[in-house]
């Protein structure tokens, strides 16, 4: 008898549930969802790859120093290694303090440069992500995008529109040189 009575109801719901859940297929069939793989647009863009270059450039003088000041306390070592034994005591001990004080500069430069270094990273990495911001907001509005992930677990290819971000942020960046 209950199962007669929920039948009754259900069919004469369907008049009224059918177009509800047809018209809700409809629209997500219009839905459309991209996604941009964030770490390849800060690897493979061209502003992130000018910004690299930048990067190394302003640090290079900087590394030259570190590797000039290891490269003296590895002489130092090795020729105490080699004639330490034979060296006056005098010698040895300010050798040994050279050596001392070069580590210690050697520790400290390096500590400094690493700190720096991943400051200036931070500061370019943010530029790069607002142009890239900037270049995915433009696409999802002229393709008519409802939605974009800038990550995901996983992604289906069709939906990935990473490879249109890149090639908009290398025709943004050479009509800007251009200009």
């Amino acid at each position: 008898m209950k199962t007669q009575k929920m039948k009754s109801w259900i069919m004469k719901l369907m008049p009224i549930l059918l177009p509800v859940v047809f018209s809700q297929a409809a629209l997500a069939a219009d839905f459309r969802i991209g996604v941009v793989d964030t770490e390849r647009i800060l690897r493979e863009s061209v502003p992130a790859l000018k910004a690299e270059k930048r990067i190394e450039k302003e640090f290079a003088a900087r590394d030259q120093e570190i590797k000039k000041i290891s490269q003296q306390a590895k002489e130092i070592q090795a020729l105490l290694d080699k004639e330490g034994m034979t060296m006056p005591d005098a010698e040895r001990r300010n050798k040994e303090r050279e050596l001392d004080n070069l580590n210690v500069n050697l520790q400290r430069s390096q500590r400094e440069f690493r700190e720096d270094l991943n400051l200036r990273k931070n500061e370019e990495l943010v530029v790069v992500l607002g142009q890239a911001n900037k270049a995915i907001q433009q696409i999802a509005e002229s393709e008519k995008y409802d939605l974009v992930l800038q990550e995901a677990v996983y992604r289906n290819p069709k939906i990935d529109i990473t490879e249109k971000v890149l090639q908009y942020l290398a025709k943004e960046n050479k009509e800007n040189k251009e200009k």
